[in-house]
C-alpha cells in the first residue's frame, strides 16, 4: 500500500485493517465452482479439454507445427515454425555471415516476402531516420519519472509518444505501417534508455545515454547502448540477433499477440495496442517466464555441490517439482510447452548459439549443467504428472543464460522479448485492421444467483 505523506501511521494501519477486510468479502463472494467449467463445457483459457487451442481467428503470418497427421491421428513431431511461409530454421541458416537478420525478418513478417538488397538498403534507412528520440522526450517522459519495472516504464512512454504523434488516430493501413516501424525502431532506446535512468535516479550509478549509430544492426545497437566500453564481439551481436529472430512471433494464439487482435478490433490506436500487449508480455506466464527459469538456475546452481552429478541434479529436480525446492511452485521453469512436444525449434537453435557464446566465454562447465538438467527434467516431469505426453525444453530454458553471458541485466530480460515481439505484435495488427473483422467479444456463461434487491436499510 502506498504511504500517503498527509496520514499518520494510526491512520494508516487502520486503512490496512480495513482493507483486510474488503479483501475477506471480495474473496467470499467471487469463488466459481470449478465443477461448473465442466458442466458448461467452458473453454477456460481458451483451450479444449485436451489444451489445444480453440480457433479463434485465421492468420498468414506464422505457423507453428508440432504434429504430423498420420491416417488421421495426430502424431508429435519434432517442432517447426514458419514465418510468413519459411521455416525458422532455413531463415536463420540464410543469414549466415549477414548482420541484420532481425530486420530482414520484420520485413518478411510484416510484407510477407524476404526484401532483395535495394528493398532491404530502403527498408534500414526508414528504420534508422525513425528511431531518434527528441532530448525533451528523453528528459521528461523517460528520466523525471524512472521505474524499476522496465516493461512498465516502456507502456508509459509509448502511450506518451501518442501525443508526439500529429495523426495517433488514423488508422489507415499506411499510417499505423509509419507507427508501428516508428516504435519498433524507437523501443530499444526506450528500453535502454529507462534502464540506464533507473540505475541512475535509484542506484546513484554513473548516467550515461548513448545514441545508436546508422549502419549498425539493432543486435549491435544494443549491446553498444548498454555497454559502458560501447565493446562488443562479433558473436555476441550474431547471437543476439538470432535471440531477437526467434522471439518475434509466435502465432496468433499467445496471449500477447491475441492481446494485439483483441484491441486492435476495437479500433482504438496503435499506441494503446502495444501498450496492452507489453501488459501482457510482462506476465510471468508469457515473456517473464526466462527470468524465472535463470532464477531457477542460480538457486540450482547455488544448492547442487557437483554439477557434474547427474544423481545430485536429480535429486534436487525432484525436491522442485515435490515443491519442497525453488519457489515451491512445482515447476521447472523451461521446460513444456503448450504446443511443442518432441522440441521446440527456438530453443534447437538458440542452444546451438548458446554453446558457441559458452565456449568463447569459458562458461562450458554451466553449459554442461543446463544440459544435464534438460535431459533430466524433460524425463521427470511427465513422470510426475504421470501423464505420457512427450515433454521438451522451450525457449526459454536457453535464454536467460544467453543473456546472462551477453551481460544483459536481468531487469531487461523480458523488454528484449518485447523489442523482439513489435515485429509480430506489427504485422497481427495490420493483419487484424485490412482484413477489418467484428470486434472480438467471446462470451462468458453467467452461474452467478438473480436475488431481489434489498432496501439499504434491510441489507
Amino acid at each position: 500500500m502506498q504511504k500517503d505523506e498527509r496520514m499518520t501511521f494510526e491512520e494508516m494501519e487502520d486503512l490496512k485493517r480495513e482493507v483486510d477486510i474488503l479483501e475477506k468479502e471480495l474473496m467470499k463472494n467471487h469463488r466459481i465452482d470449478p465443477n461448473l467449467y465442466v458442466e458448461y463445457d467452458v473453454k477456460r483459457g481458451l483451450r479444449d479439454s485436451a489444451g489445444k487451442g480453440v480457433l479463434t481467428g485465421l492468420t498468414e503470418v506464422s505457423d507453428v507445427k508440432a504434429y504430423n497427421l498420420i491416417e488421421g491421428r495426430q502424431i508429435p513431431a519434432e517442432g517447426h515454425l514458419f514465418y510468413q511461409g519459411y521455416d525458422v530454421y532455413d531463415i536463420v541458416k540464410g543469414l549466415e555471415g549477414r548482420k541484420y537478420g532481425f530486420e530482414e525478418t520484420l520485413y518478411l513478417l510484416i510484407f510477407g516476402k524476404l526484401p532483395n538488397k535495394d528493398e532491404l538498403d530502403m527498408f534500414l534507412n526508414v528504420l534508422f531516420e525513425l528511431q531518434g528520440l527528441s532530448g525533451r522526450f528523453v528528459r521528461d517522459v523517460i528520466m523525471k519519472a524512472s521505474n524499476a519495472n522496465i516493461m512498465n516504464a516502456m507502456q508509459r512512454c509509448i502511450l506518451t509518444l501518442y501525443t508526439y504523434d500529429q495523426n495517433p488516430e488514423d488508422i489507415s493501413a499506411g499510417n499505423v505501417l509509419r507507427q508501428c516501424l516508428e516504435l519498433t525502431a524507437k523501443l530499444p532506446l526506450i528500453t535502454v534508455y529507462s534502464y540506464h535512468s533507473y540505475r541512475h535516479f535509484r542506484k546513484d550509478e554513473t548516467l550515461f545515454i548513448r545514441n545508436p549509430e546508422k549502419g549498425l544492426s539493432l543486435a549491435e545497437n544494443l549491446l553498444l547502448m548498454l555497454r559502458p566500453d560501447r565493446q562488443y564481439t562479433e558473436l555476441e551481436a550474431k547471437v543476439l540477433d538470432v535471440a531477437l529472430i526467434l522471439h518475434a512471433e509466435h502465432g496468433g494464439g499467445n496471449n500477447s499477440t491475441f492481446t494485439t487482435h483483441v484491441v486492435t478490433s476495437t479500433g482504438t490506436d496503435t499506441y494503446s495496442s502495444v501498450a496492452a500487449s507489453i501488459g501482457s508480455l510482462k506476465g510471468p506466464r508469457h515473456g517473464g517466464a526466462n527470468l524465472k527459469a535463470q532464477k531457477m538456475f542460480e538457486d540450482i546452481k547455488a544448492n547442487i555441490k557437483d554439477w557434474s552429478d547427474e544423481e545430485e541434479i536429480t535429486a534436487y529436480l525432484q525436491k522442485i517439482l515435490d515443491k519442497k525446492a525453488f519457489d515451491r511452485s512445482g515447476l521447472i521453469y523451461g521446460i513444456g510447452h503448450a504446443v511443442y512436444t518432441l522440441s521446440d525449434p527456438r530453443e534447437v537453435i538458440l542452444k546451438r548459439f548458446a554453446k558457441a557464446l559458452a565456449e568463447e566465454k569459458g562458461r562450458m562447465e554451466e553449459f554442461a549443467l543446463y544440459e544435464a538438467v534438460e535431459r533430466i527434467a524433460c524425463r521427470l516431469v511427465p513422470e510426475h504428472r504421470r501423464v505420457f505426453k512427450n515433454v521438451c525444453a522451450n525457449v526459454d530454458f536457453y535464454s536467460g543464460f544467453v543473456y546472462t553471458m551477453l551481460d544483459i541485466p536481468q531487469e531487461l530480460f523480458t523488454p528484449i522479448f518485447a523489442i523482439a515481439r513489435m515485429a509480430g505484435w506489427s504485422a497481427h495488427r495490420l493483419e487484424e485492421l485490412i482484413n477489418a473483422g467484428k470486434i472480438i467479444r467471446p462470451a462468458y456463461k453467467y452461474v452467478g444467483v438473480h436475488t431481489d434487491f434489498l432496501p439499504f436499510e434491510e441489507r
